[in-house]
């Protein structure tokens, strides 16, 4: 049974950061491309950022480039969302899922999420 789990979410001061983990179990992170996405109140769910099967690449939504990092333990079959230099525009819950095919940039190209994570930026 696939089931993802994120933590780490908080509330962080502008200019902080956090770390997200996302703990896969019922397959291995290192046979699907993983992603982390976001839903603020009131907008579509939104890509973040992806890491590929291999884990040689990545890829992030121009918004977080230079400030976020995906990666991945397949040791511990986690995936992480380091978090830095966090905006009041990064504020929302904070969701990991598994790839089914080559779209990463958009939710139909994921079969399973996780139940999110919530981040708030604010001081």
């Amino acid at each position: 049974q696939v089931q993802l789990v994120e933590s780490g979410g908080g509330l962080a001061q502008p200019g902080g950061s956090l770390r997200l983990s996302c703990a896969a179990s019922g397959f291995s992170i290192s046979t699907y491309a993983m992603g982390w996405f976001r839903q603020a109140p009131g907008k579509e769910r939104e890509f973040v950022a992806v890491i590929s099967r291999g884990g040689g690449s990545t890829r992030y939504t121009d918004s977080v480039k230079g400030r976020f990092t995906i990666s991945r333990d397949t040791a511990k079959n986690t995936v992480y969302l380091q978090m830095n230099s966090l905006r009041p525009e990064d504020t929302a819950l904070y969701y990991c899922a598994k790839a089914q095919g080559q779209q990463f940039g958009v939710t139909p190209g994921y079969d399973y999420w996780g139940q999110g994570t919530q981040v708030t930026v604010s001081s």
